[in-house]
């Protein structure tokens, strides 16, 4: 069976100038020494400064393309998207994201893709899009709970330190029910699942976190410092 990989990032990347450590290991689940990578900027209305910011980032270690769905969208997306080694999906307005997604079949062949081997990995929208639900800004400054793909089982929620809002909102949220219990990642961490299970959490930053958050208790996870 074809071994799966997601990684979703709490914060940091190649959005993070200064630290390449987290995309570095995600290219190293793709195994060829110059992986396809390609970037899904969706749910940053295709952000060209974005798209730009990705090509500098990846020009030098991979082979970089990338997906615009605003306009009029490429006729063959699912082989393109089947065609890579890696799909990176950016930050931004992850409710918006998921509808295009819907819209132009994108998340049926990212399933696929996912299954073939293809390595899912994102930021923040890209992080929580995976999950079956996750805490997000896409209905304005009140942050507020969203059903997800569900390629894997309950929640999720990046910027845990780094947003006043997201720690005390999503813990709420869980211990209400609105939200099932899940994962929370501190920018520069990396959640790495094999399959539909977490492998391990690792970090780009000497004292970032990952959390397992439930109702009523917040957990620490082991986080392995990369480089």
């Amino acid at each position: 069976m074809t071994e799966r990989h997601v990684v979703a990032l709490g914060g940091g990347g190649f959005s993070d100038r200064d630290d390449a450590r987290l995309d570095d290991f995600v290219l190293g689940l793709a195994g060829p020494s110059r992986p396809r990578v390609c970037f899904l900027p969706t749910a940053s209305g295709d952000s060209a400064d974005y798209v730009v910011r990705f090509y500098e980032a990846f020009r030098e270690r991979a082979e970089p393309s990338h997906l615009e769905l605003f306009g009029r969208p490429r006729q063959d997306i699912g082989d393109f998207l089947l065609a890579q080694d890696v799909l990176y999906v950016g930050g931004g307005n992850t409710a918006n994201m998921l509808a295009i997604w819907s819209v132009h079949g994108v998340e049926t062949v990212l399933r696929e893709a996912w299954e073939r081997g293809v390595v899912l990995a994102g930021i923040s929208a890209g992080s929580i899009c995976w999950f079956e639900a996750g805490v997000t800004d896409s209905f304005g400054d009140e942050l507020a709970p969203l059903r997800c793909l569900g390629f894997l089982a309950d929640s999720n929620c990046p910027h845990y330190d780094s947003e006043a809002q997201r720690r005390p909102t999503y813990r709420r949220l869980v211990d209400a029910g609105e939200l099932p219990p899940g994962l929370a990642a501190e920018d520069g961490v990396g959640l790495h699942f094999v399959g539909t299970e977490l492998a391990e959490a690792v970090a780009a930053r000497p004292e970032a976190g990952a959390f397992r958050v439930e109702p009523g208790a917040e957990t620490a996870i082991p986080v392995r410092r990369l480089g």
